[in-house]
């Protein structure tokens, strides 16, 4: 076979050749946040784009974190494992990890117009426990929810998937920065979240993970990884690799920080109670986001003692701040002396104890 054969057979037979994936830091390189195992309930707490969340709950408790195990071609996953087992799932119970997808993203698909399109989601999946695990696609607007099952067949074994999804023509996402869909991957579900779909159904909660009987929760350190998660028109193609660097720009568009760095300012007057600030973020993010200050972020001046920590940002848009303020009084606030029209500068210590955050997630 000639290699031009070659390179025929293995190109999508529908869609782009390039930026194919829908998803966003499907091979789970991108942790800004925090790569170690973390305990928290429902959030964004480790891995860029990837959503943890459990509903309902007596006594289950989980971490989510990035590990080096993955099947071959890859380096990273998402593992979850169960810290503290549910000891009985009752019907209203759940768990699950989920992307949201901008809808400027799914105007490729072509939902909701006579030009719609079959969409599939491939991805590697390993967990401790066999059975009946779910994945479900949930579109924005039409509101409608599309379920199935997947077999986990051999326990602690990385295993390949593909799920097709078929052309949803009555209606689509709105093709803006707002949420436009939701891919979601069950982790265990009550009789209340499990009924599966064989066709587009409008959204109810029992849809959610449909065809979910494996139950995460149930076992003490049970684990369940996944990694090279690919949504794409047409059928599935090999995972679509991309140098990091592309990876992170993507990622953030929904979330930044900022850590062991300064930014230069000046005081315009010392009863302001701010600092001006050349505030551009590294990439325009998807709205204006939320600002938080987390661990130590001090404000300084060369040879001059300064106390003040700012608390609160101006001007934040979608492009980046202002300005940086700081209380009126306390330890941390009050006026800067008689430094007014001074040069200041706002210093951020290393990360992740210390960091700016601006969170523009879906």
């Amino acid at each position: 076979m000639s290699n031009a054969r070659k390179l025929a057979d293995n190109l999508p037979s529908v869609g782009q050749l390039g930026n194919r994936n829908i998803i966003i830091n499907g091979q789970m390189t991108i942790a800004q946040r925090n790569t170690a195992a973390h305990n928290e309930g429902n959030g964004y707490f480790s891995l860029d784009r990837w959503y943890q969340e459990k509903t309902n709950h007596d006594q289950f408790t989980y971490s989510v974190e990035q590990v080096s195990d993955a099947p071959s071609g890859f380096s990273k996953c998402l593992r979850v494992t169960t810290s503290t087992a549910e000891t009985a799932l009752a019907s209203d119970e759940y768990s699950r990890i989920y992307q949201a997808i901008e809808g400027n993203n799914l105007e490729r698909i072509g939902f909701g117009t006579s030009d719609a399109k079959p969409i599939t989601l491939s991805f590697y999946v390993k967990s401790s426990i066999t059975g009946n695990w779910s994945a479900s696609f949930y579109v924005n607007d039409a509101n409608v929810i599309y379920s199935q099952a997947y077999t986990i067949n051999a326990a602690n074994t990385w295993e390949y998937k593909t799920l097709t999804f078929p052309a949803y023509t009555t209606a689509g996402p709105n093709i803006d920065n707002t949420q436009g869909g939701i891919i979601n991957f069950g982790l265990f579900a009550g009789s209340g979240s499990n009924t599966a779909t064989t066709t587009w159904t409008s959204y109810a909660q029992t849809n959610l993970l449909g065809g979910q009987t494996a139950n995460l929760g149930g076992t003490l350190n049970a684990t369940w990884q996944i990694t090279g998660v690919q949504l794409e028109v047409g059928t599935a193609t090999d995972f679509e690799h991309e140098p990091v660097g592309d990876t992170l720009n993507k990622c953030e568009r929904y979330f930044q920080t900022y850590s062991n760095r300064t930014w230069n300012g000046i005081n315009e007057h010392a009863a302001n109670y701010k600092m001006y600030v050349n505030g551009v973020f590294r990439q325009k993010m998807r709205a204006t986001p939320t600002g938080t200050m987390v661990g130590t972020v001090n404000i300084a001046r060369p040879q001059v003692g300064v106390t003040q920590r700012p608390n609160a940002f101006q001007g934040l848009s979608n492009e980046g701040f202002f300005c940086l303020i700081w209380p009126t009084s306390g330890t941390y606030g009050g006026q800067l002396g008689t430094h007014g029209d001074a040069y200041y500068y706002c210093i951020v210590g290393a990360g992740p104890t210390n960091r700016l955050d601006f969170d523009a997630e879906l």
